[in-house]
């Protein structure tokens, strides 16, 4: 396997950003976030960039098949060309088929879509009791990480608060937009043999150490 070309899928609260980071840090891979690369597209003022600027000055949702563009763009790049993480992409059906077909169009194929899950009331407890410094940016959890006064920052004193993603309604929006998009996701890319689960509730040790023997045994099957 001399690529390995990944997407990771997950709710909000599961882990994918930590897991993201350890995949970078044990196989050197690029990590690609739709959000980023359209911001890093707008900056560097490419073509794409120039457009996607367009749609987002007016408030408009980027098409798909500029999404497409931006993301393939990024993944026929050197420093892809030993495999990369794709995270938040593709996110329906649609984008899912495109960049198949322009994997193809590159000789390319994916080696596997890791899911990592995590039970509604999960995620729920996770990101409701997260507490965030107004002037810094310090991460506290009121369950798992408390300051040691209450609803002040350890480091500099300032005022926790949290923040308006993280609050129970909104947390429980994003489940269900979540559960909406990615099912027919998950879906296809279990019918095609690509879907990988990993149960988000373990220590994230334990995901990664699952995700590390999930690789290598894709690795040997393909040897044999």
């Amino acid at each position: 396997m001399s690529e390995l070309n990944l997407i990771l899928l997950g709710p909000p609260g599961a882990g994918k950003g930590t897991q993201a980071e350890r995949l970078r840090a044990d196989f050197e891979l690029p990590y690609y976030a739709t959000g980023d690369i359209l911001r890093a597209a707008v900056k560097a003022d490419t073509d794409l960039g120039r457009e996607a600027r367009e749609y987002m000055d007016r408030g408009d949702l980027v098409p798909d098949e500029l999404i497409c563009k931006v993301v393939i763009d990024r993944v026929d790049s050197d420093e892809a060309r030993d495999g990369f993480v794709l995270d938040g992409f593709p996110r329906t059906v649609g984008q899912a088929e495109e960049l198949h077909r322009a994997l193809e169009g590159l000789e390319r194929q994916l080696t596997a879509t890791l899911l990592i899950d995590a039970p509604d009331e999960e995620v729920i407890r996770r990101l409701s009791g997260r507490r965030v410094c107004l002037d810094s940016g310090h991460t506290y959890h009121v369950e798992f990480d408390p300051p040691k006064n209450d609803g002040f920052c350890d480091q500099d004193g300032s005022a926790l608060v949290q923040r308006d993603d993280d609050k129970l309604e909104t947390v429980r929006h994003r489940l269900e937009v979540f559960h909406q998009q990615t099912k027919p996701l998950v879906e296809l890319y279990e019918r095609e043999g690509l879907l990988r689960r990993f149960d988000g509730t373990r220590s994230p040790e334990e995901v990664n150490g699952h995700i590390r023997a999930t690789l290598a045994t894709l690795r040997l099957e393909e040897q044999i």
